[in-house]
């Protein structure tokens, strides 16, 4: 590990890392009054499982230690505010029947806050919020789902709400569904709210039960980096919803619900991108299973090949991949890593790469001076560990004088 700390090689001098008390303090400066709470939700890596979720399959996330945090207050009117702790003077102001219409960055926090409200939210208070990440931006680590998290779990908690964490998380998902417009599944949220520390969470995706799986990586001297290509995505754009909609149009036509219940024979009744796009689903949630079972078994090193196989998947029958992402997978299975492949929807954002302690550095090295060669955008390398899920943060109000 670099002296750095969980930087291995970056684009970026430091990360902007705000603490529960510097979030507090913005807070009782902005609105001039202490929080009720303090609120973080991480952001997750998909280990394996990618694209398999809004197919109602299985998927196998861990939460990083990387967080966003919400400071959060009730309010005596309909009034709801929320502020960015880097600017907590520009304030994004709205009503509670105004939530559903909600656009920008606020649209997260918002329709979460709306999708609660049609869960059956009690109460009819405005809200104050206060809002900072240190998850990146655009990464493919899931930025929305941990604001949205940490939202849902404030405003939860700090209304005696009885909603248990699915059902947080498909309010985290309604809302990047109907508000956003993004049609994502229901895996990052969940991984954001019912995530072990140490463990992934092996997550149905259609009945939203969950099994912790051990991963196991310190015993055996392995790490987990994630490579931030910079190449930025967005899932509100048409490449995801174009997938998610072959995807549904291939279910449709082998007469089954969703692809998680389509079988290998199925697959030869389809041709062209429908059968590419079944191909990727079908055969990713094979390689779910196969990882489980390794890890299960005390074997996390053997975990690579699946990794990579999955890569090649998302590339070639997904399409989903892109030239600076390739050059990251490339880069880090030529210097030593056992396995890598793009995390998230794809199109851009991060690499998730499998290696030796040992070798960290110098893969880092490796895939910025890929980078450099072929003209992409210098990437961010940080390692990553498996962090517990969604929590109120510990935080008393400081004396005031």
């Amino acid at each position: 590990m670099s002296e750095r700390g969980d930087f291995l090689a970056s684009g970026d001098s430091v990360d902007a890392r705000l603490t529960t008390p510097d979030v507090a303090a913005a807070f009782r400066e902005a609105v001039g009054r202490d929080p009720e709470g303090v609120f973080a939700a991480p952001g997750r890596v998909n280990l394996i499982g990618e694209h398999t979720d809004h197919n109602d399959g299985h998927v196998l996330p861990f939460a990083i230690d990387r967080h966003c945090r919400v400071a959060a207050a009730r309010r005596a009117d309909d009034t709801v505010t929320v502020r960015s702790a880097q600017a907590p003077d520009e304030a994004v102001t709205t009503t509670l029947d105004a939530l559903p219409r909600a656009r920008g960055w606020s649209a997260y926090a918002l329709g979460t806050l709306w999708a609660l409200r049609e869960a059956g939210l009690p109460g009819d208070d405005g809200w104050d919020l206060v809002v900072a990440g240190d998850v990146p931006l655009g990464s493919g680590l899931s930025s929305s789902a941990a604001l949205e998290c940490a939202v849902a779990l404030a405003v939860a908690e700090l209304s005696g709400a009885d909603l248990d964490r699915p059902t947080l998380a498909r309010a985290g998902r309604r809302a990047e569904n109907d508000v956003v417009g993004a049609p994502v599944g229901i895996m990052d949220q969940a991984a954001s709210l019912l995530c072990r520390e140490g463990a992934a969470l092996l997550l149905d995706c259609r009945t939203l039960e969950g099994q912790d799986v051990a991963l196991g990586l310190d015993e055996v001297g392995l790490v987990t980096l994630v490579v931030d290509t910079r190449v930025r995505h967005d899932l509100a754009d048409g490449g995801y919803a174009d997938r998610r909609a072959a995807c549904v149009a291939a279910a449709e036509a082998l007469g089954v619900p969703a692809l998680r219940d389509a079988t290998p024979a199925m697959l030869e009744r389809l041709d062209g991108d429908l059968l590419r796009r079944a191909r990727h689903v079908v055969t990713e949630q094979a390689r779910v299973h196969r990882v489980v079972a390794l890890l299960r078994a005390g074997r996390p090193a053997e975990v690579g090949p699946e990794l990579t196989a999955s890569h090649a998947s998302l590339r070639d029958d997904f399409a989903v991949s892109v030239p600076a992402l390739d050059a990251v997978v490339e880069a880090a299975l030529e210097h030593g890593a056992l396995g890598a492949r793009l995390v998230g929807g794809g199109f851009g954002g991060s690499v998730l790469v499998l290696a030796p302690a040992s070798a960290a550095e110098r893969i880092g090295e490796a895939v910025v001076r890929r980078a450099a060669d072929d003209g992409h955008p210098e990437p961010v390398v940080r390692a990553v560990r498996p962090a517990g899920g969604a929590r109120r943060e510990p935080w008393t109000p400081a004396p005031r004088h």
